[in-house]
């Protein structure tokens, strides 16, 4: 059987298809939820013929949704529209599969649960000992303790998690800069993460992509503009040096808040020092550089899903997760 795996976020939509191919498209759902079933038949049509779909969500958080509840039954019924009587099954926080109407019947365990299934599937790069799944998205970072195999998380839910760190609100394109610089630069969403990516050469451009702090392409030029606000400058009254200084102290303090998750996540949650850590996401480049800035996790077996499956992929890790276990499980 072919699946289609849905990956559906707040300000992405990720498809992945048990085949290979992956797909992900900017859709800011918080700002137009009616407009959903059209982006996803959008995304769908660039895709391979598919026999069913699997589908996770983070979307239900969106401040357009009143409660988290209403969240996943509006994504489900975005998602019936889009593909009519086709089978559907919903991955839940528990491990399980179920279809729509028991989603929406019971719908706070599809909540975010995302991680879950990229953890389920991550189990299999690690199949003995201790190990820790890393994947660092454009919004958050998931830090999912493994053992021989199989997910030990300490936490299911979002809140849960954000206690523990295993869901860290930090990632590479949308976290606004004033949350990792302090006192250093304006408190201003004048910029984010994806800016200081763009300046150093860590992230692709993107000129026809204008999902950023001032509405401007995702272009270095335009990252540089983005940046010398944060100095409460411009291009005239600072420079590249200062604007690239900048950028470098923003990457690492967020390599740094990244490495004190990860040692939490281990020394709490995993309880013992991993054998194997399995990268994801498209911000892979970050979990080397925040395991370099810490002291507690010696060096050990490293399983990049960016060189296993592919950068595709990788960025719609959980998306693929779901559709290659909907496809083992029929």
């Amino acid at each position: 059987m072919n699946v289609l795996g849905l990956d559906i976020g707040g300000a992405n939509l990720k498809a992945a298809h048990s085949s290979g191919p992956a797909f992900s498209l900017p859709f800011a759902l918080w700002k137009t939820p009616t407009l959903l079933p059209e982006a996803l038949g959008r995304l769908l049509q660039q895709m391979p013929p598919f026999d069913a779909l699997a589908v996770t969500m983070t979307g239900e958080l969106c401040d357009c949704f009143e409660s988290k509840r209403q969240g996943v039954c509006a994504i489900l019924d975005a998602v019936t529209a889009s593909v009519g009587q086709m089978p559907i099954h919903v991955w839940r926080n528990d491990g399980y599969f179920v279809d729509v109407a028991a989603a929406c019947a019971a719908p706070l365990p599809v909540a975010s649960a995302n991680w879950l299934a990229l953890a389920t599937f991550a189990g299999r790069y690690a199949p003995q000992g201790p190990a820790l799944l890393i994947d660092v998205g454009s919004t958050t970072t998931d830090i999912v303790p493994l053992r021989d195999g199989r997910p030990r998380p300490k936490g299911r839910t979002d809140p849960e998690r954000l206690h523990s760190a295993e869901l860290t609100y930090s990632g590479v394109r949308r976290t606004p800069l004033c949350a990792l610089m302090g006192g250093f630069g304006a408190a201003e969403l004048f910029a984010t993460t994806r800016d200081v990516y763009l300046l150093l050469d860590q992230l692709p451009e993107d000129p026809a992509d204008c999902n950023t702090a001032d509405g401007r392409p995702a272009t270095k030029a335009c990252a540089e503009v983005r940046i010398a606000r944060m100095l409460c400058a411009d291009l005239e009254t600072s420079t590249a040096q200062e604007r690239h200084r900048f950028a470098v102290h923003a990457r690492d303090n967020q390599a740094m808040l990244l490495g004190i998750a990860i040692n939490r996540v281990a020394r709490y949650c995993l309880r013992a020092l991993p054998q194997t850590i399995v990268f994801a996401g498209e911000g892979e480049f970050l979990i080397q550089a925040a395991l370099e800035d810490q002291e507690t996790i010696p060096p050990c077996r490293v399983v990049s899903l960016r060189r296993e499956l592919g950068p595709a992929v990788s960025r719609a890790a959980c998306a693929y997760a779901v559709a290659i276990l909907a496809a083992e499980k029929d």
